[in-house]
């Protein structure tokens, strides 16, 4: 039998997730509308191109930072995929699944 209390989701929280997607939404199309309606210099594009990464650094940072071996360990191999593919997506997905398999077996 499964518990009710366990599935149930509170509107407040659904509605908080709608809207959260709905302003990330508006700031993107909102974001490229705007470029599109000026000449971007390649300054300010060199300095977009760097932004996702240096959303993810600042995400993650204090996270490492306060981290232990799987932590740093899982980032020394995102760092290592990343070097050797160039992309972002797929270092990110192997330093996950590697943080999640050292957080197994290695115990704080």
């Amino acid at each position: 039998m499964i518990d009710e209390s366990v599935i149930s989701l509170d509107p407040l929280v659904v509605g908080v997730i709608v809207g959260m997607v709905v302003v990330t939404v508006i700031t993107k199309v909102g974001g490229l509308w705007l470029l599109s309606q000026f000449e971007v210099s390649d300054r300010l594009e060199a300095g977009i191109s760097v932004l996702p990464g240096a959303i993810v650094i600042a995400i993650l940072g204090p996270e490492l930072a306060a981290g232990g071996p799987a932590e740093w360990s899982a980032a020394a191999i995102t760092g290592l995929v990343m070097w050797r593919t160039g992309n972002i997506l797929l270092a990110l997905c192997a330093g996950l699944a590697a943080v999640i398999l050292l957080r197994v077996l290695i115990p704080v």
